[in-house]
């Protein structure tokens, strides 16, 4: 930055020299018919002028690569402290507005950079320098700048001042619109099938009008700032015309001189019009960089321990001590009270109706969100005092809604465990009653999968996330409904498969399907946030009448018992 401020001081100092040669040359070659003297200052002009580009171009190469830069840095920066949040600040922002952040605002403050080092550095330069040059050349007409430039200053003022509130509203509704984008995107399917395309695309045509309204009332403002500052620099030089040519008339003044003071007052007008780009731009960045701070100053609800523990002794052992979860804002808490062991060698399941925390519940024991109240335990550790990377080894979860990343079979099982053979990548399909389908594959494990697992099926999307969890080979593992999409023989196929693979490790159900969880070693049963029973399914059917309420609403008195 250093170097880009002398580079723009040598090519600015150049420019504002030039002026004063062509004065000289003019009052001295031209009139005196002088041609050695035009071609000896004519020269000079040429030098200057290489000097100037060269030192220009330097700037403006080094001015990119800084703001470039910087917009790197900051986009990473978001990035890094966005993949800190807990669900509860990724919620609290929405992941449009994010994504808007990270790129749209990121690149509003590079481009501000960018101008600064080549713009806004030579302007004040060049400004107060074309002041100075055009009092050498003649005081008393230089008297005519405590009148141009506070005419300059109000011109401009009052048109930046209108613009912050504009440009704020205006990166809202650009949230706005990525929003809508969004949704529409992902849930193609269901507008189709509810014939909703003429609604989404009214809906998507009303934020875009919103957006419009905005960008035409910005518009309108700076659609004012050049003809402003043209009319000041007009009327300034036929004032200016008019009394040098009275002064040249009676002798005080060369006409040399008074060609100078044009080219100063140019160069004078040209340094305000490009502080006056600036502070249209200003007011935006200003606005993107209020949004990227609020993204850096918010810390993640998942507090880090400045000692985290490394190691665990007792491994495998679940347990949750009076569990409360509140979200923000909420009125009531999700989870009450909740107390649970699960063991190395057992299979916990939990059941419950919609809306019970079930999913909330699981959550909150690999972190991707924090207790309010009590404490969760692997190890006889508390999770807040666990270093997150053994956390992650240590607790494997299958979310209810399986994502896979855009790539192959292969880059997808191997998320977790970069370094597994493909041995084990089938041995994890088969388990997972997955290798019939990717046999099958033409390209096997090296078979494309789209963003999101978009070109499989909800049950091969399932099959293959519970496959990527079996290749890393957790202590614990979570599975959040993710045997609802299988049918009931390859449901069952797989959790045969998985009792024998899971043998020595803690494995946690969430299902809503009575047939996945009956044989579990502990069911626990959530209501409205807490725990109203805990046993086997006998012991439950005999003792627990929400247990025996959801269980008879899918099977009959008979398969039940």
């Amino acid at each position: 930055m250093g170097l880009v401020v002398v580079l723009q001081l040598i090519q600015t100092l150049a420019t504002l020299y030039l002026p004063t040669l062509n004065a000289d040359l003019i009052n001295h070659g031209v009139i005196e018919g002088d041609t050695g003297y035009i071609l000896r200052v004519g020269g000079t002009m040429i030098g200057v002028t290489l000097v100037q580009i060269v030192c220009a171009a330097f700037a403006v190469y080094f001015g990119a690569r800084i703001a470039m830069g910087v917009g790197r840095d900051i986009r990473s920066a978001v990035f890094d402290r966005v993949q800190t949040f807990s669900a509860r600040e990724v919620g609290r922002f929405g992941a449009p507005s994010l994504i808007t952040r990270t790129t749209n605002d990121v690149q509003q403050v590079q481009m501000l950079a960018l101008l600064t080092l080549t713009l806004m550095v030579s302007a004040p330069i060049m400004c107060f320098g074309g002041i100075l040059m055009a009092v050498n050349q003649d005081v008393p007409m230089s008297l005519l700048f405590l009148l141009i430039v506070p005419a300059l200053i109000l011109a401009v003022g009052w048109i930046v001042r209108a613009m912050p509130p504009l440009f704020r509203t205006l990166q809202g509704r650009i949230d706005n619109v990525n929003r809508i984008m969004r949704e529409q995107i992902t849930g193609i399917r269901v507008i189709r099938a509810f014939g909703r395309d003429g609604h989404e695309q009214a809906r998507y045509a009303d934020a875009n009008a919103d957006i419009r309204d905005v960008s035409l009332s910005v518009g309108r403002l700076m659609a004012f700032m050049y003809p402003s500052v043209l009319l000041v620099w007009e009327t300034s030089a036929i004032v200016i015309v008019w009394i040098g040519g009275h002064r040249i008339g009676d002798g005080s003044m060369d006409i040399g001189a008074l060609v100078a003071f044009l080219s100063y007052l140019m160069q004078i007008l040209t340094s305000v019009m490009m502080a006056t780009f600036m502070t249209m731009m200003i007011p935006r960045a200003a606005v993107c960089a209020d949004r990227i701070t609020e993204v850096l100053d918010t810390e993640t609800s998942l507090t880090v321990s400045k000692a985290p523990v490394t190691a665990l002794h007792a491994h495998g052992r679940l347990e949750l001590r009076d569990v409360s979860f509140c979200y923000p804002g909420a009125e009531e808490p999700v989870l009450r009270g909740i107390d649970l062991i699960a063991r190395p060698g057992e299979t916990t399941a939990v059941i419950g109706s919609t809306g019970a925390g079930k999913t909330t519940l699981l959550g909150l024991i690999p972190r991707l969100l924090d207790v309010t109240g009590g404490s969760v335990l692997i190890g006889g550790v508390d999770t807040r005092e666990i270093e997150a990377g053994l956390l992650s080894r240590t607790v494997g979860l299958v979310p209810q809604k399986p994502y896979l990343f855009s790539g192959t079979v292969a880059s997808n099982l191997r998320y977790g465990n970069p370094d597994a053979t493909d041995e084990e990548l089938w041995r994890a399909l088969e388990i997972a009653q997955a290798r019939d389908f990717v046999e099958a594959l033409p390209e096997k494990l090296d078979a494309p999968i789209a963003q999101g697992g978009g070109n499989v099926s909800g049950g091969q999307r399932q099959r293959l996330a519970i496959a990527r969890l079996l290749v890393v080979k957790p202590e614990i593992y979570l599975f959040d409904d993710s045997f609802s999409a299988l049918d009931y023989a390859t449901d069952a196929a797989l959790r045969a498969a998985l009792l024998a693979e899971t043998a020595e490790a803690t494995v946690v159900i969430v299902a809503q399907r009575v047939a996945t969880i009956r044989h579990a070693d502990r069911i626990v049963v959530l209501d409205e946030g807490r725990v109203v029973g805990t046993g086997t399914h006998t012991e439950l059917m005999a003792g627990n009448d929400t247990y025996r309420e959801i269980v008879l609403s899918q099977l009959t008195e008979e398969e039940a018992a």
